[in-house]
């Protein structure tokens, strides 16, 4: 990973001396475009997500077996690493603000290096524990760090006239979709050997993320200043557009874990069995690593950031609609699996334009260039809103109601999201001093 980062990026800071593409220019230029640190930061991502997803995917069937823990258990447990990570955010955004990106991203590496061995090494409930919340906090302290970042030199990017901010998302984005699909298949190959081995892997990959970011990522950002003024959180509080746009993206990722939730039980009406969800998380992750920069490229040629997101939001919906629709028809066996890839298609399309331009809508929202601040809110904000909304969800398909109502009102949750989204956008705040 470390040569392969330094192959890709010709030097520690600075910005590359081609002249700016056209923002008409093909989506495959993007890449060469981008500053160093830019580069580095999106491999990193790339890098996260493989060795998470090597080790997550078996968390569970490990936990029940080899550990011998409750169904309960397994669910508290799995709880805890997300409330860890996503409920944290917020704090690993304002550490960001403080103290600057390198130190905050070394950390959270550290952690998730020490977090991955003991996991590896752990049999006692206690010491499992232990070790998924020091990975979920390892995640709050490093995700907000590349993620706010990446949203700051975008929008530089942007300024500068290189194109739309959101390409540059979109690569972020797409790294992490392809890093969560390289990454299972690296801990399938591995768990062949055992599990201590899979978590040792992952290990392993933050451990060289780690030594590149000790080499390649610069003591200090230019343009970042480190903010040491109190009463973010305050004025984070009432910032209303922000706030709406957390409830709009809350609303998406509450559609988003419905692949987990709804989509199994409409694949088991339809087949018996839940033995096509695989291909079907498949398809997502395929879509997004091969269509995600040419819908993001013709959008931001095309649309702003509220129609990206308007539209992309009532893709979902339709895609809610398609499953409900269908369902009065009774198909089963091959042809029942229809509506729900369509539901697949639709959701991962719509994601495609709401998660970059959602995460290049936030600088701007950001007061006082709290960039990591609000980029950790964003995420721990809308993760209680989906903590909720799953739990009414649960709730609403264990009724025995008709099976196309359930589909029908989270159909309305995105519709309804659209009426949220701030009325205008304020641009200029994501270059004030925001470390």
């Amino acid at each position: 990973m470390t040569a392969l980062i330094s192959r890709v990026l010709t030097r520690r800071t600075g910005r590359i001396s081609q002249q700016p593409p056209s923002p008409k220019s093909p989506p495959e230029r993007t890449w060469k475009h981008l500053s160093p640190l830019l580069r580095l930061l999106i491999l990193t991502q790339l890098a996260f997500n493989i060795g998470f997803y090597a080790v997550l995917p078996f968390l569970a069937e490990h936990l029940g077996t080899a550990i011998g823990m409750a169904g309960w258990m397994v669910g508290f447990v799995l709880g805890l690493r997300t409330f860890s990570q996503q409920g944290l955010f917020v704090v690993g955004g304002s550490l960001v603000d403080r103290y600057g990106v390198r130190p905050i991203v070394l950390v959270g590496c550290v952690l998730r290096v020490a977090g991955f061995a003991w996991l590896g090494y752990a049999e006692a409930t206690w010491t499992v524990i232990g070790a998924v919340l020091l990975i979920g906090f390892a995640a709050a302290l490093f995700s907000p760090a590349v993620e706010s970042e990446v949203a700051r030199q975008a929008v530089i990017w942007e300024e500068e006239g290189h194109g739309s901010r959101t390409r540059v998302l979109a690569l972020l984005s797409a790294a992490g979709q392809a890093g969560a699909f390289i990454g299972p298949l690296l801990g399938g190959l591995l768990l062949a050997v055992d599990f201590r081995t899979v978590c040792l892997a992952g290990a392993g990959v933050f451990l060289l993320v780690l030594a590149g970011h000790v080499r390649l990522m610069p003591q200090h950002i230019p343009g970042r200043v480190r903010t040491r003024q109190r009463g973010g959180m305050r004025m984070m509080l009432r910032n209303r557009p922000f706030l709406a746009l957390c409830c709009v993206y809350g609303a998406y990722l509450l559609a988003y874990n419905q692949l987990y939730l709804a989509l199994p039980d409409e694949v088991q009406r339809a087949t018996g069995s839940q033995a096509a969800l695989p291909w079907l998380f498949a398809l997502s992750s395929v879509l997004v690593v091969c269509a995600q920069l040419p819908v993001t490229h013709s959008a931001g040629n095309r649309l702003g950031l509220r129609r990206s997101i308007t539209i992309g939001l009532l893709l979902v919906a339709a895609g809610f609609a398609v499953v409900a629709a269908a369902l009065p028809a009774g198909w089963t066996g091959a042809a029942g699996l229809l509506p729900a890839a369509g539901y697949v298609v639709l959701l991962t399309l719509g994601q495609m334009l709401v998660i970059p331009a959602v995460r290049a809508w936030v600088p701007d929202l950001a007061e006082g260039g709290r960039i990591g601040l609000y980029t950790g809110a964003l995420s721990s904000v809308s993760g209680l809103i989906v903590l909720v909304g799953s739990s009414a969800t649960g709730f609403l398909l264990g009724l025995g109601l008709p099976a196309a109502v359930p589909w029908l009102v989270l159909a309305a949750v995105p519709v309804l999201a659209v009426a949220l989204l701030p009325r205008r956008q304020e641009r200029g705040k994501a270059t004030e001093a925001a470390a």
